[in-house]
């Protein structure tokens, strides 16, 4: 392309094309200089020495005959667990207990604390509803 056009495309497109890119010019993701770090410093003559302490060195172990892979593709099947429900989690931590107690006359509806439930949402973040309060 000759001198011409690229004033020419310079005009079209806005001459700030060809400016540097900043942070405040670049995509969001876009910090300067939050790359790779320096393995060494410039001297005053303008060359680079570098140190060897400060390459970093990459302890990767022998995966050698290891069963597993590095990663799961996204073409591997779901899993055959069922999603976990707050039903299923009451059934499975609180409710067993419950039962035992009420088969052997033991429970007592004011101590409900023995089974994890709170006895007040009071400087909670998370406050249960009303309709969802265990009373």
């Amino acid at each position: 392309m000759g001198l011409l056009s690229n004033l020419a495309r310079g005009l079209v497109r806005g001459a700030d094309r060809t400016a540097e890119i900043t942070s405040k010019r670049g995509p969001k993701s876009f910090y300067r200089s939050r790359g790779a770090k320096p393995t060494g410093y410039i001297t005053s003559s303008g060359k680079f020495v570098k140190i060897k302490k400060m390459v970093p060195e990459l302890v990767v172990p022998n995966l050698k005959g290891f069963p597993l892979k590095a990663y799961v593709s996204y073409k591997a099947p779901s899993g055959t667990e069922q999603q976990l429900t707050a039903k299923k989690l009451f059934m499975e931590t609180a409710a067993v207990q419950i039962e035992k107690d009420f088969r052997e006359g033991t429970f007592d509806l004011n101590r409900l604390e023995k089974y994890g439930f709170e006895p007040s949402q009071e400087d909670k973040v998370f406050r249960l509803f009303p309709k969802n309060y265990v009373r």
